[in-house]
């Protein structure tokens, strides 16, 4: 996975890490989230869905604890 020079985000965060963390969630077999997505319904647009919580941070104004994506 590609890694970005500057996304601009108060805290790195890599692309790779967000990976192994889904894999983790899913060797788990994770519950469903706040939002209510279960693994499967993640999995069904996983690259979008990966993205959206990887880029999250930016988008929501940086503050910790601002990445939920619903």
């Amino acid at each position: 996975m590609d890694e970005p020079k500057s996304s601009g985000k108060p805290f790195d965060i890599s692309k790779r890490e967000v990976w192994e963390a889904w894999e983790r969630v899913k060797a788990n077999k994770g519950a469903p989230g706040v939002d209510g997505c279960s693994i499967e319904d993640f999995e069904k647009d996983l690259k979008n869905n990966l993205y959206k919580i990887w880029s999250a941070p930016s988008r929501a104004g940086g503050g910790q604890g601002s990445g939920k994506v619903v």
